[in-house]
């Protein structure tokens, strides 16, 4: 449960995170209108599934604020009231970005039940405060990863029903994607570093093997080709290489995601 309530929470802020990142001057409201119901629907997931679990009571709260803002913006930028569905879109990622955090820092749903805090236990607070932050970190990163190709592949869809919507928007997604690739790689390229390869056997080499070669090998490379299809332009065709940029994405982050929880 909680690696899907870790993947719901992640998506949702990557896929909020994109509408941050989206121009609204070029983008039609309506963009903006349909996927905030999207992210609405993950928050919801997320929510239900968090109520569900143990020690999760924070998780639930901040999921189902983001479902209700994530609603509240719909309605805004049904409006076509551009400032405020920005300030909608904003507060999502927030709450979104402060659950999934709160969910990888959080293993199996201990952290909130109230408990005291041996004393012997106190010495490790460092340590402890400072794997939090990476954990939270690498969390939040991987969640930009596959919101943002999702997101970029939306909007390439968006072109069937807004044609003369400037590329420059999608190309603008599309390089926010590759930036935080570039992250990525270079915070699993410290990690590998520093822990080595992961044990575990053949399956454990078999999902490390995929994560490397689908999300951080081959991801790239489908959102440079489909970058340089919209020199052409050809926005149809840039759409399906980024179904498949999407698809390398979400492999890449769930296999690291069951490295994670293996190790």
């Amino acid at each position: 449960m909680k690696l899907l309530l870790d993947f719901l929470c992640r998506f949702g802020w990557g896929m909020a995170a994109g509408l941050v990142l989206t121009p609204a001057a070029i983008v039609p409201a309506g963009f903006f209108r349909v996927n905030l119901l999207v992210v609405l629907g993950l928050a919801t997931a997320a929510g239900l599934v968090a109520r569900g679990a143990a020690g999760t009571s924070l998780v639930w709260m901040l999921a189902a604020a983001a479902a209700v803002v994530a609603w509240l913006g719909s309605v805004a930028w049904l409006g076509e009231r551009r400032q405020g569905g920005q300030w909608f879109c904003g507060a999502t990622a927030l709450l979104l970005a402060a659950a999934t955090a709160l969910v990888a820092t959080t293993p199996g749903g201990e952290r909130e039940t109230g408990a005291a805090v041996p004393a012997s236990a106190t010495a490790g607070n460092d340590a402890a405060g400072f794997g939090d932050v990476t954990a939270a970190g690498a969390a939040l990163l991987s969640g930009l990863v596959s919101g943002l190709a999702v997101h970029a592949m939306l909007l390439g869809h968006w072109y069937l029903n807004a044609p003369g919507m400037r590329v420059d928007a999608l190309r603008r997604v599309i390089d926010f994607a590759l930036a935080a690739w570039g992250l990525q790689l270079a915070w699993s390229g410290v990690s590998l570093v520093v822990g080595g390869w992961p044990g575990g056997g053949a399956t454990a080499t078999a999902l490390f093997s995929l994560r490397w070669l689908a999300g951080l090998v081959g991801l790239p490379i489908l959102l440079v080709m489909a970058r340089k299809t919209l020199d052409i332009p050809n926005t149809q065709s840039a759409t399906g290489i980024l179904y498949v940029a999407c698809l390398a994405a979400i492999l890449g982050e769930l296999t690291a995601q069951l490295l994670q929880a293996a190790g």
